[in-house]
């Protein structure tokens, strides 16, 4: 009788590969911004962008990112210019965060003290006083030489050009503010506004042309000290209560808008804008910050209305001899100093958040200050893409 044979062996199954390993490299650019999103900081950012050239492209093709990205994240302030008697350029105070080690590296490639600015030579005096500090730029005048300079001390990028015209700034107050494009690296304007006891007049240089332009000379419509840049308009408030003087920067009109009500005596309004980009004002009060936002009430109409009230001699030490100076307010951050007269070691750089009341002290200051400038890092050049096929809007 013949053996039966034991079936054969099934036939061993193939094993499938082991699937390859997902890496932050395989997303997609809109998975990889949304990651990008939950950074930290700009600076953060910068740093991670240029880890790899999928990680550039996924933030310089997107200027709908770029925008969520500042609203999310609050103003990176870097430091204060300072302007202080005699020297011949502004100091420099960092804003120091020893655990983020990407905001040092910022502070560290920034050439915060100006070198690049036209040397001293022997027949003119180049001291070179700061006239604005924003989106990244300083703007910086000689008078001695009738030379200004528009300066980007992360890049670098160096404008120098004349002052405006003598006609329009001869024995007049001359103050400048800058207007730079977020997304064209270089291109700006300069506002001028002289004015003399009979009015005021307007100049703008733009980098395009690089010339000045003069306006018409506006009767009644003048002030003996700096006004502040908000959204493009430049306010002037005054401590007797008179109306507020507006300069449109677009069409170079000057306006007026009513003051907060029982304003007078109340000391210097700083005017600023909020986190969701209100027009606000901060004055203070003795040791309390008191803000006023511009918005409708009851009856749909645009007016002052006060906001809120912010004590800060229980979250700061102040001595009877201490004041509040309102410096900037931008994002909803108010930035102000302390100031003392016989305690010198008392006077700070602060910030305090509108909308979280978080108070943060930033880096001592000298009393000897006479006017300072935050110094917020814009969006670098590196990080924005204006040339070769943009993605849509949305992307």
């Amino acid at each position: 009788m013949a053996s039966q044979q034991p079936p054969p062996p099934p036939p061993k199954e193939k094993k499938s590969p082991p699937p390859a390993p997902t890496t932050i490299c395989a997303l997609g650019d809109d998975l990889l911004r949304e990651v990008f999103l939950c950074l930290p900081s700009l600076p953060s950012l910068v740093r991670a962008s240029l880890t790899c050239t999928p990680f550039l492209r996924a933030v310089r093709s997107s200027p709908a990112f770029r925008r969520r990205f500042r609203d999310l994240h609050p103003p990176q302030l870097l430091g204060i210019f300072l302007n202080i008697h005699d020297p011949a350029l502004p100091a420099f105070g960092p804003i120091r965060r020893r655990s983020d080690v990407d905001h040092a590296a910022a502070i560290r490639g920034a050439d915060v003290f100006l070198t690049l600015l036209p040397e001293d030579d022997k027949d003119a005096d180049r001291e070179w006083s700061m006239e604005d500090c924003r989106d990244g730029y300083v703007v910086l005048v000689n008078w001695e030489i009738k030379q200004m300079a528009v300066y980007d001390p992360l890049t670098r990028a160096l404008d120098l050009f004349s002052t405006p015209p003598d006609e329009i700034c001869s024995d007049m107050h001359v103050e400048f503010h800058m207007l730079a494009s977020e997304e064209c690296h270089g291109q700006f304007r300069i506002v001028s506004v002289c004015h003399e006891e009979w009015g005021a007049q307007a100049a703008v240089f733009s980098s395009d042309t690089g010339e000045w332009q003069v306006f018409p000379f506006s009767e009644d419509d003048h002030c003996n000290h700096d006004g502040t840049m908000v959204n493009g308009f430049v306010y002037w408030t005054f401590t007797s209560g008179a109306n507020i003087l507006v300069l449109n920067t677009a069409t170079l009109q000057f306006s007026q808008i009513n003051p907060p009500l029982h304003m007078e005596g109340k000391g210097e309004f700083k005017p600023g804008e909020t986190k969701d980009g209100k027009l606000c004002l901060v004055c203070t009060v003795r040791f309390t910050l008191v803000v006023w936002v511009w918005g409708p009430d009851d009856d749909d109409v645009d007016r002052w209305i006060l906001d809120k009230a912010f004590p800060m001699q229980d979250a700061i030490t102040l001595h009877d001899d201490c004041a509040l100076n309102v410096v900037a307010i931008i994002g909803g951050l108010v930035y102000f100093s302390t100031s003392c007269q016989r305690h010198s070691n008392s006077c700070f750089f602060m910030s305090f958040c509108l909308e979280t009341e978080e108070l943060n002290k930033l880096c001592p200051v000298t009393p000897c200050s006479i006017r300072s400038y935050p110094y917020i890092m814009a969006f670098p050049p590196s990080l924005i893409c204006n040339k070769v096929n943009p993605q849509p809007e949305g992307a």
